[in-house]
C-alpha cells in the first residue's frame, strides 16, 4: 500500500499526517486513525497499510501538532520499560495540554480533510483509536454522529472520568456502532459497565472486550506490551466491524 506524508489544515495551523489507501485509482471509504500517546512512528504506518490492503483510505494525522511535526519527541527504535519514565516525562504535558476544545477543532479539521480526499468515498467514515487516540474517536463520533459510522478504541485512555465533558457524558449523542478492546486492568469493572450503561442509553450496536491475559498497549509492535495474538484479535474485531458500517457510494 503507497503512504504519502501530508499536512492538514487546523484552526491552529498545520496537522502533519501520513496517509495509506489502495493505489487502484478507485474511492474507498476513509478511517480517520488516532495514535498512541507515543505518536506517529512506523508501527503506526505499519497499521495504517494493514488496514488499507482491505480496502480503506487510513489518515493518522499527528495529534500533538502544536508542539512540532512527528516525531515531537526522541523515541527509541524499541520502548522498552526503561525508556518509559523518560518518554512520558516529556510527552504528558503536551498530551495535557490537549483539551476537549482543542480535540472537536482538530476533528473537525480532520474529518472535512479526510472526506475531501480524491480517493475517499462519500459515504460513511470511521474514527478508531488507540490509548489517548480511543477518547479522541469518540469525541470524534460524538461531535458528528451524521459523519461516523463505526468507533473502534483499543487499549483505551480515560473513557470515564469525573469531569463534565467525559467521553461517557458525550455516548447518547452517537448513532455509530462502537467496539472496545481493553487490557486487563485498563477499566474497572464498575467503570466499565458505566460506560456500557452509557452506551445501552445511545441506543447503538456495541461489544467492549476485555482482551485476557494483554496490558496496556498490546498492539504496538514497538513496546514491550505487545502481544501478537492480540494484535491479530484486534483485526478480528476491526475489520468486520469497518465492512457491516462502512460503505462506498
Amino acid at each position: 500500500m503507497p503512504t504519502k506524508t501530508l499536512q492538514i489544515p487546523t484552526p491552529d495551523g498545520q496537522a502533519d499526517a501520513f496517509a495509506a489507501f489502495p493505489d487502484d485509482g478507485e474511492r474507498h471509504p476513509g478511517v480517520l486513525l488516532y495514535m498512541d500517546a507515543f505518536g506517529l512512528r512506523p508501527v503506526l504506518e505499519e497499521m495504517a497499510r494493514e488496514l488499507a490492503g482491505h480496502g480503506y483510505y487510513v489518515l493518522v494525522p499527528n495529534v500533538l501538532y502544536r508542539n512540532g511535526p512527528a516525531p515531537v519527541v526522541e523515541l527509541p527504535a524499541h520502548i522498552g520499560e526503561e525508556a518509559r519514565p523518560a518518554v512520558f516525562a516529556q510527552l504528558m504535558p503536551l498530551i495535557r495540554e490537549h483539551t476537549t476544545e482543542r480535540a472537536l477543532r482538530d476533528a473537525d479539521a480532520y474529518l472535512e480533510f479526510l472526506t475531501a480526499q480524491p480517493e475517499v468515498g462519500a459515504g460513511p467514515v470511521a474514527a478508531i483509536g488507540y490509548c489517548m487516540g480511543a477518547p479522541l474517536a469518540v469525541r470524534t463520533a460524538t461531535a458528528h454522529p451524521d459523519r461516523v459510522a463505526a468507533v473502534a478504541g483499543f487499549h483505551p485512555g480515560a473513557l470515564v472520568t469525573d469531569a463534565p465533558d467525559s467521553p461517557h457524558r458525550l455516548v447518547p449523542r452517537l448513532t455509530a456502532e462502537v467496539h472496545l478492546g481493553l487490557a486487563e486492568g485498563d477499566m474497572s469493572p464498575e467503570t466499565l459497565a458505566e460506560f456500557n450503561r452509557a452506551l445501552d442509553a445511545a441506543g447503538v450496536a456495541y461489544t467492549t472486550e476485555v482482551y485476557p491475559g494483554t496490558v496496556h498497549g498490546f498492539t504496538m509492535s514497538d513496546t514491550e506490551a505487545f502481544d501478537p495474538a492480540a494484535l491479530q484479535h484486534h483485526w478480528d474485531r476491526l475489520i468486520p466491524l469497518l465492512g457491516r458500517t462502512l460503505t462506498n457510494s
